[in-house]
């Protein structure tokens, strides 16, 4: 996967999430939590993009690495919305599982990351 290919699955990730949240029931609960997984659903984008124009592979390893927390907390609050049934289970698992993918392929390039610079 190329780094243009990567940014453009991070954005429909964001826009995913932001058509998610504008379902969300108008509750306490459900205001509160639409204000926090909007928030950690769609940083990792804006996060991809700036490593992509990093000034260093440990500035790009550093910003993936927040890609990483960001998408690891995004997938908490999908988990909560799923399990207090703020929308139903059915609306959000190919979404949950998205995030999961997003979060190996992550894992895995912060990995290449790592060894590139010890290799140096």
């Amino acid at each position: 996967m190329t780094r243009d290919d990567m940014k453009e699955r991070l954005r429909q990730f964001s826009i995913r999430i932001i058509k998610m949240v504008n379902e969300m029931p108008n509750t306490v609960a459900g205001n509160a939590i639409a204000k926090q997984v909007v928030r950690s659903g769609t940083s990792p984008s804006a996060n991809y993009r700036a490593a992509c124009v990093g000034k260093s592979d440990r500035d790009f390893l550093n910003k993936l690495k927040m890609c990483e927390e960001e998408l690891d907390e995004t997938a908490h609050w999908l988990d909560l919305i799923m399990e207090s049934e703020l929308l139903p289970k059915s609306r959000l698992v190919n979404l949950y599982n998205e995030n999961l993918e997003l979060v190996k392929i992550i894992v895995a390039s912060i990995k290449s990351m790592r060894k590139k610079i010890n290799e140096e």
